[in-house]
């Protein structure tokens, strides 16, 4: 039986996705075709444009461009909300099924490609939609069973009573130093992959065990022995501009996303957290609520948006300096461009491998990913990017006829689609990034210095570390001897 038709756009900030999705939603809703499917709903794929309002600082399309193309999963969530992707692809699945329901083609646009992925493939999440939770209240695994019985009293309260909101590296070391230390006590191979300040990490892995009533290294294991095998049959396209062009549209994004009146919003969110009650903050079970005086968690809900962190020292200023302001305008054009070359880093190392080794393990190839040229603007944007995107969907893939090799595209598609293998099993992605205790480097052992295993050697380069070294070898031989 085929598999439903579903297009995903992705790429980084600021490269045109959301104006793709609609041009293409509004080609599909034009004459009629010999496929049955007519017209399009854009599902919205980016973290931080499911929140409402704020749509300067999240960058959302403004309503007039949308054309009168249906959005959803835009703009629905309060600023504090924590929103995690099991969520989203539980609700993303939910409007992909009333769109094949119209007979319309879903459309998936974002740059949060972590979700993408997993709604394109199942069974790789530790809370995957299609397979019910388990609880502790039956019996736990063997495996999580033996190490609960092996815990310190301390930590099996712990594990019964975590918190609601992860406490913070800076502010609550210890607290956050046992939590990974319980974390490496139940599940050691999972604890080695996230640093003891990654608080969220090791909490989300914690609650997965109490709720599923299994380790998470034993759910990844169970998932590496499974064929990869997607949702749906899926037609991707990652639009891609060099960097060198992009970063400079980046930086006149910022510059006009502040003359709209970003400030204005970022004063909003700065207000809202603070007037928001407590016992709206008590109830959340990761929400993004400051007490008044407590600084802002800036890896929660919609504070984790580029530009909330960057000007809050600023507008905290009784007087604000000009120096100020544009120090936190170049700290975010910084922090954007670093967000751009993560995506394109996302894009490489882990969604297209995903897709390459679904059609490996299956006869029939049911994702096919193309880079689009979307470099240069203007006429080349309309062959480049529109025409090829128009083509692909409704001359070969809605009509299930053969398509292209993606690499005959353009040079760019065929160095960008070109990938080193990489391990595709979890369990082995988890060991390659697993991270080590740099002894030399650790003063205190509640508060150790981690490093990834991969950088050890970049590591052991650095000036920090050779002088921490030398003082700990100058330790050493001055420590009396016994005569």
């Amino acid at each position: 039986m085929s598999l439903s038709p579903l297009i995903a756009i992705c790429g980084t900030t600021g490269v045109g996705k959301s104006k793709l999705a609609v041009e293409l939603a509004l080609k599909l809703s034009q004459g009629s075709y010999s496929h049955g499917w007519h017209g399009a709903r854009i599902i919205n794929a980016d973290s931080m444009q499911i929140y409402k309002g704020m749509d300067i600082i999240t960058n959302k399309i403004p309503v007039p461009e949308r054309q009168g193309i249906e959005h959803v999963l835009m703009g629905f969530k309060d600023p504090s909300e924590q929103y995690v992707v099991g969520q989203w692809v539980r609700d993303a699945m939910s409007e992909v099924a009333k769109a094949h329901e119209r007979k319309q083609i879903p459309i998936i646009v974002g740059g949060t490609s972590y979700w993408i992925q997993h709604l394109i493939f199942p069974d790789r999440l530790a809370a995957d939609p299609d397979h019910p939770a388990r609880t502790l209240d039956s019996t736990p695994s063997e495996g999580l069973a033996t190490s609960l019985a092996q815990l310190p009293p301390e930590l099996l309260r712990l594990f019964y009573a975590l918190p609601d909101i992860p406490p913070s590296a800076s502010e609550d070391p210890e607290g956050a130093f046992s939590l990974h230390a319980l974390l490496s006590a139940l599940d050691p191979v999972v604890a080695s992959r996230w640093h003891w300040r990654d608080t969220r990490k090791v909490l989300r892995n914690l609650i997965i065990m109490r709720d599923q009533g299994r380790r998470p290294s034993e759910i990844l294991s169970e998932q590496s022995q499974r064929i990869i095998r997607p949702r749906y049959r899926t037609l991707c396209f990652w639009l891609y501009a060099k960097p060198e062009v992009l970063n400079t549209r980046l930086d006149a994004r910022v510059d006009d996303m502040i003359s709209q009146g970003l400030l204005n919003e970022i004063r909003d969110l700065h207000r809202i957290s603070i007037e928001a009650p407590a016992s709206l903050a008590s109830s959340q079970t990761s929400g993004g609520i400051e007490d008044e005086g407590q600084k802002p968690d800036y890896t929660l809900g919609l504070y984790q948006s580029i530009g909330y962190k960057e000007f809050h020292a600023y507008l905290e200023q009784s007087i604000p300096s000009d120096q100020a302001f544009d120090a936190a305008v170049e700290a975010m054009k910084l922090s954007t461009r670093k967000y751009a070359k993560r995506q394109v880093s996302w894009l490489r190392n882990k969604l297209l491998p995903a897709i390459y080794a679904a059609n490996e393990s299956v006869d029939t190839k049911d994702v096919a990913a193309y880079l689009l040229d979307a470099t240069e603007l203007g006429d080349k944007w309309g062959s480049e990017v529109r025409d090829n995107a128009a083509s692909l969907t409704q001359g070969n893939f809605l009509d299930n006829k053969a398509l292209p090799e993606p690499s005959s595209l353009s040079e760019i598609a065929k160095t960008m689609l070109s990938v080193p293998s990489k391990p595709k099993d979890p369990t082995a992605v988890l060991q390659a990034r697993r991270k080590t205790i740099c002894t030399a480097c650790t003063v205190n052992e509640l508060q150790p210095v981690m490093i990834d295993e991969g950088d050890r050697r970049a590591h052991e380069r650095t000036r920090d570390h050779r002088r921490m070294l030398s003082k700990a070898r100058k330790a050493l031989l001055q420590e009396p001897t016994d005569n």
